[in-house]
Formats: structure tokens, sequence, C-alpha cells
């Protein structure tokens, strides 16, 4: 794994060296600030985990079930472990641990209901415009967070074929390619971060000197901020060349990978766990296809129970190893589906009032904010839109929500309209 990681392991580590300097007689003073130093750059190294459930989730087969309407579906409501709060019996596992680091959110109000439209927007927290291309989420929280002396990438995002085209936004927009994202196959060990076998080690340097000649050559007498992002961009992806055992899940005890479970989903989460281990400050796991336009229970049935178990296995991981005190994990669709239940048994695309979780890093545990009216065709109170959900999450990381960046002169805010985060969620 690479050096930037400061997991509990990595810093039990640090200290041991530290008490072995110190039996060479290094002072105590020396030692304490040592320990003090590395504890220190753990606390501020902050990371983000999106689960994102392409196609929209139901919010009522997850989080805000209606059991008895005529909405409802088929599935029973289940105590959680906070009193008077209910999941679907499809989440067991969340259910009984909600009250420990988990916050939902029950009252999202966004308003566009198709999978380009509100794909973008929950990527973006705003809607687009030709003048402007915005970053996304990821790009911004890489832009804030990353770390510039380390050559783990800002932001990496496992991109599954069943996601869906309009699901897979990405872009890093004014603030430049150093902020793209890495898009990653569909394998939980990607195979375009190997080098190729008929490439020795130096061929593979003499390329990467040939590039930079040809780039400096190229950057000369012109001001083009472009290639300088350019060019950083390459150095990160050459340099995790290098790490690249940190995308293998075959480094993890065969127990480890057996707890996450088989599935691409379950391995590509315990990938996301090695990678902000490691420093990697945006992960974003893909997992479709939720667009249940027919059939929407057994579809629901299948996926709510992969995720019940994905999820409260990586929140148990991070946990455990020190890391969700600093880690955000997000779950999050484009958009959530009808109440009302269609001839086919199945669930529309619906943007006026949903639901998603926030677990980790600067979050009350146990908190549900807004509620949605009886049969979850309306919110009934507080009201939650894309921008006031970005909020929260920056407030969450503690980004400064009312910082502006610029684009030539025009001053764009970080969060759309300078929305103020859902401070009921927050730590």
């Amino acid at each position: 794994m690479h050096n930037s990681s400061f997991s509990r392991r990595g810093f039990l580590a640090s200290s041991a060296a530290a008490s072995a300097f110190a039996a060479a007689d290094m002072t105590g003073l020396d030692v304490l600030r040592r320990r003090t130093h590395a504890a220190e750059m753990k606390k501020r190294r902050k990371s983000v985990i999106l689960l994102w459930l392409a196609g929209g989730a139901s919010q009522l087969e997850t989080f805000d079930p209606k059991p008895g309407r005529s909405t409802g579906g088929p599935y029973r409501s289940i105590p959680t472990s906070v009193p008077g709060v209910h999941f679907s019996e499809l989440m067991p596992k969340m259910a009984a641990r909600l009250a420990k680091n988990t916050a939902i959110i029950r009252s999202l109000n966004t308003k566009i209901a198709d999978h380009g439209g509100g794909a973008t927007l929950m990527s973006l927290g705003r809607r687009d415009e030709p003048s402007v291309r915005y970053p996304d989420l990821g790009a911004v929280i890489a832009r804030e967070l990353g770390q510039a002396d380390t050559l783990v990438p800002d932001y990496v995002s496992f991109y599954a074929q069943t996601e869906g085209r309009g699901s897979a936004v990405g872009q890093s927009g004014f603030l430049g390619a150093r902020y793209l994202p890495m898009f990653l196959t569909d394998k939980s060990k990607p195979d375009n971060l190997q080098r190729l076998p008929e490439l020795t080690e130096v061929d593979h340097r003499r390329r990467a000197d040939l590039r930079e000649l040809m780039s400096k050559r190229f950057a000369a007498g012109r001001d083009s901020a472009a290639v300088g992002s350019h060019n950083q961009a390459y150095a990160r992806v050459h340099g995790l060349m290098s790490s690249e055992k940190l995308f293998d899940v075959e480094q993890e005890s065969q127990k480890m990978r057996d707890r996450y479970g088989p599935t691409q989903f379950g391995q590509q989460a315990l990938v996301a766990r090695r990678l902000v281990e490691a420093g990697v400050p945006f992960v974003k796991v893909g997992r479709g296809w939720w667009d249940s336009h027919g059939e929407n229970f057994e579809t629901h049935l299948e996926l709510v129970t992969e995720l019940d178990h994905v999820m409260s296995t990586l929140l148990d991981d991070l946990s455990e190893r020190g890391l969700l005190e600093n880690t955000l994990v997000v779950t999050l669709s484009e958009f959530g589906r009808t109440p009302r239940i269609n001839a086919s048994l199945g669930r529309d695309h619906f943007a006026a009032a949903w639901s998603c979780s926030l677990s980790g890093c600067g979050i009350h545990g146990g908190a549900v904010y807004g509620k949605t009216d009886d049969d979850g065709q309306t919110v009934k109170d507080g009201e939650v839109s894309a921008a006031g959900l970005f909020a929260t999450i920056y407030e969450a990381l503690g980004i400064d929500v009312t910082k502006e960046y610029h684009v030539g002169p025009r001053p764009i805010p970080i969060v759309d309209g300078f929305a103020g985060p859902v401070g009921d969620i927050l730590a």
C-alpha cells in the first residue's frame, strides 16, 4: 500500500518506529512531536465514498417505507435502533445499526426526474448551463481535500456497464484536468493500471521522458493553464501505476473478501476502503440498475438486500480501522421512485419526495431529517434541494460552504445559490 496511508495500522507502525528511535537516545519530546504530527495529519485527511445507486433506488423499499398504504407495496417496515424510526424490512442490518453513525434525509425535492438531467443535477449540485462547465462533487472534494504531495489519485470512479450512460457523469469542469475522475472498468482489479507485459520498465520510463519533453516543447512560449493541468493529471496516473496493488482485492485476506461478499459491488466497496485508507479523497462506487418500471419489488428484493449487506459491512470495516470518523459515506441516486405502483407492478421516476443517507465523518448518528406525507407523494416538512444536500456534505467535511471559485472575473459559489447545510444531521 502507498506510503500516504494514515490507517490505524500505519499509525501504530509509525508509533512503534518512533519508540525504536527513542530507545536509540531520541528524547521523549521528539517522540511526542512525531506522534502528535502523525495524529494531526490523520485528523486532517478526510475522504468520501459515494455509493451511487444508478437508475433511481426506491425510498419506499429502503429508508422511508409506507406500510399499509396503497403506495406501500408488499414489504413490511421494521424498527431501527432509533425509537420511532423504521426502515424497509429489506434493510435489517442497517436498521440495527442506524443510531451508531448514520443519518437519513427523507425530504429531497430535486424536481428533475429524467436519468440524464437527474444524474447531472445530483453530480453537480446545480443545473448545468452552456456558458460554464461546472465541476462535479468528486472534483470539488478532490480540489478541497486532495494532498499536493501524494501520487495517489484524487478522484476514482468505478463505472459498471449496468450503471447506464446517463448516470456515468464525471467532470472536473473549470477546475481543470488535474481533478478529472479516474474511471475504472467494472472489474475489481483493473487491467488498465498494469503495464503491458511486452513493455519493459526501461521502455515505460523512456515513454514518460519522451512525453515530458514533447509537453515542454509544446508549452514553450504558450501561457496555457490547461497544459499544466494535463501534466499534473498524467503524473498522478503514472505514479498510480506503481501503486496498482491498492486496487487488488487479493491483497486482502480471504476472510475479509468473504465478509464483503462475492458481488462486484461488494468487492469494489472493499477496494474503496483500501483507497481512502491510502489517502484518496473521493471514491465513487456505482451499482445499477435500479430503474424498476416493472417488477419493482423483485428488483429491490435483490438490490436492497445487497446494499444492506455491503453498506453495513463497509461502515463496520471503516469503524474498526479508525477511518469512519474521517470518511463520509453517502448513498445517493439521481432520483427516487414513484409512490404510485404502475400496471407492471413497477415504480417510475420520481424527484419530488425521496431519500438519501450520510454516515460517518461530521454526521450526527441516528438523525432523521424531513418528512413525507402518509403516501409519500410530497414533502411535508424540511424540504432539501440538491444544493442543500451538497452544502451538508461540504460542511460535514469541514469545507467552507461560502467559498467562491472564479472563472475569469465571474465568481461562482461552491454551493449553488449559497444554499445552507442541513444542520440537524451534522455532528
